[in-house]
């Protein structure tokens, strides 16, 4: 099956071709902006350093896609999710994560509209 065509950056005045939203320069650089500007300022306690082992321990005792197990394929799990979000009461416990792949960690995001609910 032939790969999509890509695409310039959405960054403005870059004539650079991508197969995401953005390359790979102005990608570092808007993930930044949206951390500094666009996301919740609690987020940034709740995700400090006990978040990272919390995470780095699930990855470690999950470490294949629970949702394309689900749906019978094997993809390794790059991101623990949360079925709950924190920001509606959810917490860190084991019951309430989910070890994903990104393709099904953005798409349950974006189903979510968690991250891009403004725009």
């Amino acid at each position: 099956m032939p790969m999509k065509p890509k695409r310039p950056c959405s960054y403005p005045g870059c004539p650079n071709l991508t197969d995401r939203r953005y390359c790979e320069q102005h990608e570092r650089q808007e993930s930044k902006r949206y951390e500094k500007y666009d996301r919740d300022q609690a987020a940034h306690r709740r995700y400090g350093r006990a978040w990272k082992h919390i995470r780095d321990r699930y990855i470690a005792a999950h470490p294949l896609c629970e949702q394309c197990q689900k749906e019978g394929r094997i993809t390794p799990a790059q991101e623990v999710h949360h079925i709950i979000p924190l920001s509606r009461g959810g917490t860190h416990s084991v019951d309430n994560l989910m070890a994903l792949c990104k393709s099904c960690h953005s798409r349950i995001t974006a189903e979510m509209g968690d991250r891009w609910h403004d725009r």
